[in-house]
């Protein structure tokens, strides 16, 4: 298991959101598979862990940018923070 706190590899970081995701899905399903020896089970498992911190990583800072155009009473159009729950 990985330390919440160790850093993401470069590499991954530099994922887009989609390439995370499939990498994150290729792993699952080599693992599903049982096709994969332990220590290389353990490792792609490593990696796996922190495809998925950077894909919520992603996600939380897609979040934060979401905005809604809205109307004020007086017609003028706004922005404001997009309530998704």
């Amino acid at each position: 298991m990985t330390d919440k706190n160790e850093q993401i590899p470069d590499d991954i970081k530099a994922m887009a959101f989609e390439d995370a995701l499939k990498a994150l899905e290729e792993i699952v399903t080599k693992l599903e598979s049982g096709s994969v020896s332990l220590e290389e089970s353990i490792t792609i498992y490593t990696r796996g862990t922190w495809l998925k911190r950077h894909c919520e990583q992603r996600l939380k800072q897609a979040e934060a940018r979401i905005e809604k155009i809205t109307l004020g009473k007086d017609g003028e159009a706004g922005l404001e923070a997009f309530d998704i729950e």
